[in-house]
């Protein structure tokens, strides 16, 4: 994944994450704490932060230029799949195989909103544009909409697949990440 500016690459190597010069092919800085494989990594629409998800039950918040852990986001009771964060960078979603997604709030690492309703496994999320909504994609094959400003279920897609989401995260969020291997 690359950071906005393309100054930098963030790549997961086991536990922690590698951070790139992708010009000279350098490693700038490995971050460092989680206990099990990185499965997602994501930069903050400004740079100043990276978001990485790992099997470890943890979602974790990093500062880009001094590699410092910003906050350790625990809420979820199984494997994080996948980060994202919101367009002005206040919020970021974490997705589970605990059939969850966590809202957090990115400055405090408090949970603002634990959002349920997945049977199964969710595998990606996104923030569209307009960011008044967060998408959520499972192998339950929903998509399910969030309502960011209410915390609350506004729509669900049923029959969809989590390839219908991946898309959706392709051509419109650049901010956005899912896993990185098999589960």
């Amino acid at each position: 994944m690359f950071s906005p500016n393309g100054a930098q690459l963030a790549s997961d190597l086991e536990n922690s994450v590698q951070l790139w010069n992708p010009v000279i092919g350098a490693t700038i800085r490995k971050l460092s704490g989680h206990t099990s494989p990185v499965s997602a990594v994501v930069f903050s629409p400004n740079g100043d932060q990276l978001a990485s998800a790992s099997w470890d039950c943890t979602a974790r918040l990093w500062d880009t230029a001094t590699g410092a852990t910003l906050h350790i986001l625990k809420g979820h009771s199984d494997g994080v799949r996948a980060v994202t964060f919101s367009r002005n960078g206040k919020q970021l979603a974490s997705a589970s195989r605990d059939s969850i997604v966590q809202l957090w709030d990115t400055m405090t690492g408090t949970a603002l909103q634990t959002l349920e309703g997945h049977e199964s496994d969710v595998r990606a999320v996104a923030f569209p544009p307009n960011g008044k909504v967060l998408a959520s994609a499972s192998y339950d094959t929903t998509v399910r909409l969030w309502d960011v400003a209410m915390l609350r279920l506004q729509d669900v897609a049923t029959d969809a697949t989590v390839e219908t989401l991946e898309a959706i995260i392709a051509e419109y969020s650049p901010f956005c990440s899912h896993q990185m291997g098999s589960s």
